[in-house]
C-alpha cells in the first residue's frame, strides 16, 4: 500500500511529445530515485497546451504510473515551463545606502532586485525567473555576492525570464486535474543547464540549446551568471513533419525513420544505403535511398543552427561561448547534429546528458530527460538554500531577544 511521504520530491514536465513526472526522495539530505511515469503527450501542439481534458489525463496516468513505481502518493509537484511563449530581458537598478558607507546586508540586496524587477510588463506576462547577472557596488563591477561588503549605492544587473500567464496557468489547471497542487515553476533550459553543464563551463560562457518536439529553448551562461534566454521555433517535430510530407508517409513512420536512419549531414551516409518505407494506407512499400532521407533532414538542421546564430548575434553573446555549446531534449539524438552545430555556431558542441540519481535506471540518463532531472534538482538546491536563510533569520532573531534580556 503507498504511503505519503513528506521527504519526497515530485516534478512534471509537459512536452510537445511526452508527459513526465519524477519522483525522489530526500535520504539524509541526498536525492534517491523512486520512480517515475512517461506517457505519450496528448492536447499539446506547438509547444503549448492546446486541450485542458486530455493534457490532464495524460499528467494523471504519468502521475499515476510514477505513484505505482514509488509506492508512494504525492500531492504536491514542481512544474517546468517552456515554449515560443517565453521571453527574456535584461534589466538594472539600484538603491542609495546613505551619505555614510554601511554594510551590505540581505534586505539590501532583496531591496536591488526588487528596484531592478520593476519593469512594465503586458498583462498577460508573467515573471518566472529573476536571475542576478552581477552586482555593482560604489561604481565597482563584477560583484556576484555583496553581502557584508561596505558602501553608499548598490546597483544590480538582472536578468528577468517572463511567460505567458494563461499558457502556465494551463499547466497549472491540468495538473490541479489531475490531483497535484502545484508549488514552483522552474524555466526548461535552466533546469537542463542544472542537469548537464559544470561550473567551469557556465564560467567560460556557454550556449545550452534544449531541442523539444515543439520548440527549442535556448539559455547562454557567462562569468557563472544567466546572460540570455530565449525560444527558438523549430524542434523534433519539424524534421519529423518535414519527412512525412517528403516521403509520403505518416508522422509515426516519419518518426521512426528519423531516429533509425536520419543523419543531419548527407555526406555522412552512403550513397548505396536503401531503406523500405511501408508508405500510407492503400499503398505499396517502396525502397528510397537513405540520402534522400538526409537531404530533407540537413537543410531543417541548418536552420535551426542559423537562427540560434542570429538569436546569440542579437543578444550579444555569441562571442561569449568559450566553453562552445551543449545541446540536450530528444532532437539532440539526431545523428549528425553535433556537427552542424559546430559548422554553425563555429564553437565546440557537445550532448548533455544528465547527472544520474542514485538507484535511477540507466534509461533515464538521457538528454531528453534532462530537464525533468534538472528540475529535481533545481528544487533541491533552491530548497536548501532556502532553508539556510531561514536558519539565519532565526539566528539573528534569537541574538536579538538574548541581548533584550
Amino acid at each position: 500500500m503507498s504511503q505519503k511521504n513528506d521527504n519526497l520530491i515530485a516534478v512534471l514536465d509537459v512536452g510537445s511529445a511526452k508527459t513526465r513526472v519524477l519522483i525522489a526522495e530526500l535520504n539524509e539530505g541526498a536525492l534517491r530515485y523512486r520512480g517515475h511515469g512517461i506517457v505519450e503527450s496528448a492536447g499539446t501542439r506547438k509547444g503549448v497546451i492546446a486541450e485542458i481534458r486530455p493534457a490532464a489525463e495524460c499528467v494523471n496516468q504519468a502521475a499515476t504510473a510514477a505513484e505505482d513505481a514509488a509506492d508512494a502518493t504525492i500531492e504536491r509537484c514542481v512544474i517546468s515551463v517552456g515554449g515560443p511563449h517565453i521571453r527574456g530581458l535584461n534589466s538594472r537598478g539600484g538603491i542609495s545606502l546613505g551619505s555614510r558607507m554601511r554594510e551590505i546586508t540581505r534586505e539590501e540586496v532583496r531591496a536591488a532586485v526588487d528596484r531592478a524587477r520593476s519593469v512594465s510588463l503586458p498583462p498577460d506576462r508573467e515573471m518566472v525567473h529573476l536571475l542576478p547577472q552581477q552586482f555593482i557596488l560604489d561604481e565597482q563591477p563584477g560583484i556576484h555576492d555583496p553581502i557584508g561588503m561596505v558602501g553608499n549605492r548598490l546597483e544590480v544587473n538582472l536578468h528577468i525570464a517572463t511567460c505567458s500567464a494563461s499558457a502556465q496557468q494551463s499547466i497549472v489547471t491540468c495538473a490541479n486535474k489531475a490531483g497535484l497542487e502545484v508549488t514552483e515553476t522552474v524555466f526548461e533550459p535552466i533546469a537542463a543547464a542544472e542537469a548537464t553543464l559544470s561550473a567551469d563551463e557556465r564560467e567560460l560562457g556557454v550556449c545550452l540549446l534544449d531541442i523539444g518536439a515543439g520548440s527549442s529553448e535556448l539559455i547562454v551562461y557567462f562569468e557563472g551568471s544567466v546572460a540570455h534566454t530565449s525560444v527558438i521555433p523549430i524542434g523534433g517535430d519539424h524534421f519529423t513533419n518535414d519527412l512525412a510530407a517528403g516521403l509520403h508517409i505518416t508522422a509515426p513512420e516519419a518518426e521512426w525513420i528519423k531516429c533509425n536512419y536520419g543523419n543531419a549531414v548527407v555526406t555522412s551516409v552512403s550513397q548505396s544505403n536503401e531503406i523500405e518505407l511501408q508508405g500510407l494506407t492503400g499503398f505499396e512499400p517502396r525502397m528510397v535511398r537513405q540520402r534522400f532521407i538526409c537531404e530533407i533532414l540537413e537543410p531543417r538542421a541548418r536552420e535551426l543552427f542559423h537562427m540560434s546564430r542570429d538569436n546569440l548575434r542579437h543578444g550579444g553573446v555569441l562571442e561569449a561561448l568559450g566553453a562552445g555549446c551543449v545541446l540536450t531534449g530528444g532532437g539532440a539524438r539526431l545523428a549528425g547534429i553535433l556537427d552542424v552545430a559546430e559548422s554553425q555556431l563555429r564553437v565546440p558542441a557537445r550532448i548533455g546528458s544528465p547527472v544520474p540519481l542514485s538507484r535511477m535506471p540507466s534509461e533515464m540518463a538521457q538528454p531528453e530527460c534532462a530537464v525533468l532531472i534538472g528540475t529535481l534538482l533545481y528544487t533541491h538546491r533552491t530548497s536548501i538554500m532556502r532553508a539556510a536563510e531561514d536558519n539565519s533569520l532565526r539566528a539573528k532573531l534569537r541574538a536579538i531577544f538574548a541581548g533584550s534580556l
